[in-house]
């Protein structure tokens, strides 16, 4: 088959390598200038950095199969979690269950009780009873009402903002904790996270390697305007190539688009309107992120989730409690990470504004923080970063199979009951590939 694969995200590359790994003809386009999608990165240092923070969990063994398979697997590298919170101006570590009886803005009793709900999540195998269940109700019965105020409400205001929260199914709060308890392992010790010392970048661009050399066809700065279509079966893509000015159509057998679900619909307007609506339904939070280059460490937190909402992030990432600061030239890295409409005011601000906005808090995590401490600093989005998952979603979400016959859709948005992630992404690559040989066998 001649196949077109919209996107060299982690689910468009992997697509490519497993349909170019059976020998069919793979065309990717990409508009971006470089591969890996939300996984890409830039220097800092003199080492890549993510434009969005990563990193692995022991459980996430789709890419981690994948990074060895392409012969990276000795880059590698396993690091213990520090987590905490950030409550009332005071950080509590968050990494052993020994810390949740520590965690004083909780009574005894409701820390106890907070557990308990945590260990009955992971114990539930079956996540489809809760599809219908809005997460904050079964938190607040469950957790308790000062547990939801103090820990999981601000959580997940954070995430998804004042307006959606309230919708937020439980299968997502579900998949959150048994993607943290898988990588602590049946002892329940202290949390790994894995990264690829050269970067999530090096990953993707390895793998686009892997494609051309089995005669696969990678174009970056390249777009996709319209799906091509008759008679309700694919013809092929209209494809524009940004630097050299042109415009062809490209016939192909079937295409695999990985673009959000909004994005595609303006590619095939013509699309029963049962399954347009799906997709104009589907909403999305963009990730905004302040990343600090630091000459001294802001704390000793790897992730920090921010439960006081007189902070304007959600989320503080040290990089460099994690990964070594010699690997970005003795600077410490620092994501404050948010999750925000584009229409909302932080959005809107330029990386000056956003950078006035945000330092003043920083001394909330330590009291010495100081503006001299920063030795650069930049602003990063990721436009529908993060899909808004609500109650009953089976229902609601695309199907891969669209109703135009050799037409697939696969993005962020149909990992469910997973969140969007990395592993999550190359599974659905792998799996989109697989569907579509067996569609044409």
């Amino acid at each position: 088959m001649r196949v077109g694969i919209i996107g060299a995200g982690a689910t468009g590359l992997t697509a490519a390598y497993e349909l170019t790994k059976h020998g069919h003809e793979v065309v990717v386009y990409e508009r971006a200038s470089f591969l890996g999608g939300q996984a890409s990165t830039f220097d800092v240092g003199g080492a890549p950095l993510e434009r969005g923070y990563h990193h692995l969990f022991t459980g996430d063994t789709d890419i981690l199969d994948l990074i060895d398979e392409i012969g990276l697997g000795e880059r590698m590298r396993w690091y213990g979690s520090k987590v905490g919170t950030l409550y009332d101006g005071k950080i509590y570590n968050f990494v052993t269950p020994i810390d949740l009886l520590k965690f004083k803005p909780l009574s005894l009793f409701n820390r106890f009780r907070l557990g308990i709900s945590t260990l009955l999540l992971r114990r539930m195998k079956d996540w489809r009873h809760l599809e219908d269940v809005p997460a904050a109700d079964w938190l607040r019965q469950h957790a308790g009402e000062q547990a939801y105020d103090v820990f999981w409400g601000p959580m997940l205001r954070g995430k998804f903002g004042e307006e959606f929260y309230g919708e937020i199914g439980m299968p997502w709060i579900w998949g959150k904790i048994n993607t943290r308890f898988a990588s602590r392992g049946k002892s329940m010790s202290r949390e790994m996270l894995g990264y690829p010392i050269g970067s999530f970048g090096e990953v993707f661009d390895i793998l686009g390697e892997r494609v051309r050399e089995r005669g696969g066809e990678v174009h970056l700065k390249t777009e996709v305007s319209a799906i091509g279509t008759k008679s309700g079966g694919l013809t092929g893509l209209q494809v524009d190539f940004l630097e050299r000015g042109e415009s062809t159509f490209v016939p192909f057998d079937a295409v695999i688009s990985t673009t959000q679900c909004h994005i595609f619909a303006r590619l095939l307007p013509d699309l029963p309107s049962d399954y347009l609506a799906k997709l104009k339904n589907t909403n999305y939070l963009s990730a905004l992120l302040l990343i600090l280059v630091l000459d001294r460490p802001l704390s000793h937190i790897y992730w920090l989730n921010v439960a006081d909402r007189s902070v304007p992030f959600v989320g503080v990432i040290e990089q460099t409690n994690m990964v070594e600061a010699e690997h970005y030239g003795g600077r410490h890295i620092v994501y404050l990470s948010n999750y925000l409409s584009r229409k909302d005011r932080l959005y809107n601000l330029s990386h000056e504004e956003l950078l006035d906005e945000y330092a003043p808090h920083l001394r909330k995590i330590n009291p010495d923080f100081d503006r001299s401490w920063i030795v650069e600093s930049h602003r990063q989005h990721v436009d529908a970063a993060q899909p808004i998952i609500g109650t009953g979603y089976s229902d609601k979400m695309p199907a891969h199979r669209t109703p135009i016959k050799g037409v697939y859709l696969a993005n962020t948005a149909q990992v469910y009951p997973e969140d969007r992630g990395t592993n999550y992404s190359v599974r659905m690559g792998a799996m989109i590939a697989e569907t579509l040989m067996k569609d044409y066998e």
